[in-house]
């Protein structure tokens, strides 16, 4: 077992623009192979990074500063993790080594959404059929709130982000300055994700799935998780802090792992914001559930602990929730905070409100639509996760018109919880509702079983990802702007959204 605690919590580098052109900032981002200590006690590990780096750098932005990205391949034309072929998209007439970028969160044309099937490889030599254009655009009309690029290339995407590749995009805009909220050394963003190491220090990913799948190997696992967790690139990591309030923007970036943090000395955390931006007012909160692909952006109040060793844990069971709690030894801790520096400067205040909130209804809704999350099996008896009974490959099915509402009714009849991810829009949670689970295996219909119930009130802010729980019916609601044109929506378990359970969908004009 590695030792905790070891190594300081890396500080992710700010990216800087190359140039500006006609007033809009242009950078240039290379994907590279690397060899980086992710832990004191382990020798170089090899990973995929933007910039080389793992993660990548940070891109903080300004609300409605427009800005254009080229993103470079130069990665080795081999993968050095173990494909499964058997993938839709992902078959030996593609090449294996191929990336496309997802600002997740952006509302983005698009050309520059990162559409699984746009993808790219070293030097642009081999194009995916979506592939436009190689600069991307990244408009940023959207209120202050913390994003994330990666990876999302079609049948390999949980390779690549496992490889590194993935990095933090932050929006900032006038009304979050106002606030007078932590800033500079004092924000902090935290990317958590779990991974596994073979002796020689590289990254274990399973060849497949125990027990294993004759006839396929390599072969995809229903789910990948890790054995030790790190935040931004660093095994069990600490931080020296003041004795005062700190921001933490945090990332879920993990491929499956759920995580419900707590600290250990019982101090609370207040939350800001969700994935989408800032709540209508903090809420304090003992303990933070974040799915694969949530952020959740929290004050943490250091000022009555000084000379404390706070541990950061998590209790979220694998799978969730109805798996195994994790080991407390191991993946129930993530990082310590030591209240061991002097108090520099004086503490901010935090306000008692935040951002201004427009709640939306369902009478507002154009359409409603019912959508099942559901599985089967494929031809060698492993489990296909469904996006309303349907792959990847058949008819688009949803097409919303371009400036409508519509709710969407997820009906998870499956044991997991699924995070659910919708490129281009923002939506808010209406509520959760559960059904006759055994009515629904014997007869295939849906009886609710008691009364919808809203969203905590730490979830009721715009999302990008909700987590749909089994045996619940999740409303949301969405307009479908500011673009239309080929978008997709999946679940943001990775190994879910690698085997099928991704779908396009067209807003029509």
């Amino acid at each position: 077992m590695l030792e905790k605690f070891v190594d300081r919590l890396p500080i992710i580098p700010t990216i800087q623009p190359l140039k500006i052109q006609n007033g809009i900032p242009y950078y240039e981002v290379t994907m590279r192979e690397m060899m980086q200590k992710l832990h004191r006690d382990l020798p170089p590990t090899r990973i995929w990074g933007y910039n080389g780096m793992f993660p990548g750098p940070t891109f903080h932005v300004v609300r409605n500063q427009p800005i254009q990205v080229l993103w470079k391949n130069e990665l080795p034309n081999r993968h050095f993790l173990p494909i499964d072929h058997t993938v839709h998209g992902a078959g030996i007439e593609v090449p294996d080594v191929r990336t496309v970028v997802h600002l997740h969160g952006g509302s983005t044309p698009d050309t520059s959404d990162g559409y699984p099937e746009a993808w790219f490889t070293r030097s642009f030599q081999q194009l995916g059929p979506f592939f436009t254009q190689p600069v991307y655009e990244y408009p940023n009309q959207q209120a202050a709130t913390n994003l994330w690029y990666h990876d999302h290339a079609m049948g390999i995407t949980r390779l690549n982000i496992y490889a590194g590749l993935i990095g933090m995009y932050v929006i900032h805009d006038e009304e979050e300055r106002s606030l007078a909220l932590p800033d500079g050394t004092f924000d902090l963003p935290l990317i958590i994700q779990d991974r596994s190491f073979h002796q020689d220090g590289s990254l274990f990913y399973p060849s497949e799935p125990t027990p294993p799948v004759p006839d396929v190997t390599p072969s995809v696992v229903p789910e990948f998780f890790g054995k030790v967790n790190l935040v931004n690139g660093k095994v069990w990591p600490y931080l020296e802090v003041e004795p005062r309030k700190y921001r933490f923007r945090i990332l879920n970036g993990a491929n499956a792992r759920f995580y419900r943090l707590s600290l250990s000395n019982g101090l609370s955390f207040t939350q800001l914001g969700t994935d989408q931006g800032l709540l209508p007012r903090p809420v304090p909160v003992t303990r933070v559930l974040i799915a694969p692909a949530e952020r959740v952006d929290v004050i943490v109040d250091f000022s009555q602990s000084s000379g404390e060793l706070i541990t950061l844990t998590n209790d979220a069971p694998t799978s969730y929730p109805q798996g195994k709690k994790p080991n407390p030894k191991s993946t129930g801790v993530i990082m310590q905070f030591r209240v061991t520096k002097q108090l520099t400067q004086q503490d901010s205040v935090l306000p008692t409100k935040l951002a201004r909130f427009k709640v939306m209804n369902e009478h507002q809704a154009n359409n409603h639509r019912n959508l099942l999350l559901d599985m089967k099996e494929d031809k060698y008896k492993r489990p296909i996760h469904l996006l309303d009974k349907k792959l990847w490959s058949d008819p688009i099915t949803e097409n919303p018109r371009l400036g409508h509402i519509e709710l969407w009714n997820l009906i998870n009849v499956t044991k997991g919880t699924h995070p659910i991810h919708l490129h281009l829009i923002r939506f808010q949670i209406l509520d959760r509702q559960p059904f006759d689970r055994k009515l629904y295996e014997q007869k295939g219909i849906i009886v609710p079983t008691g009364p919808r119930k809203k969203p905590e009130a730490n979830e009721r802010g715009w999302k990008d990802t909700v987590r749909a729980n089994p045996n619940e019916i999740t409303r949301i609601i969405m307009k479908f702007a500011p673009y239309a044109g080929l978008f997709v929506w999946h679940c943001h378990l990775l190994e879910h959204e690698d085997y099928e359970m991704m779908r396009p969908y067209l807003v029509i004009k």
